[in-house]
């Protein structure tokens, strides 16, 4: 299963909508931009903090192995992909 199949997926659908409420982008242009790999928009409407801190992360693949490996990263994972 790719990005896009996930991101189509209904375990998807509220995460995304949460996030694209926080960041004041519709579910459906957070979604295309995730499926194509651009971030550029939601960075541009994050703080600047957070903004720096996700694009930090995004140039460490230690960090984002670490990231991923939490605990919490597992159980959101397990969520989207109905427990598989």
């Amino acid at each position: 299963m790719d990005i896009k199949d996930k991101l189509q997926s209904s375990n998807a659908e509220p995460l995304l909508k949460a996030v694209s409420s926080k960041l004041g982008i519709p579910p459906e242009e957070l979604r295309a931009q995730l499926e194509a790999g651009k971030f550029d928009s939601a960075i541009q409407r994050m703080n600047p903090g957070e903004a720096a801190k996700f694009q930090q992360a995004m140039q460490n693949p230690k960090l984002i192995e670490k990231l991923m490996s939490s605990a919490q990263a597992q159980a959101l994972y397990k969520k989207l992909t109905g427990g598989k």
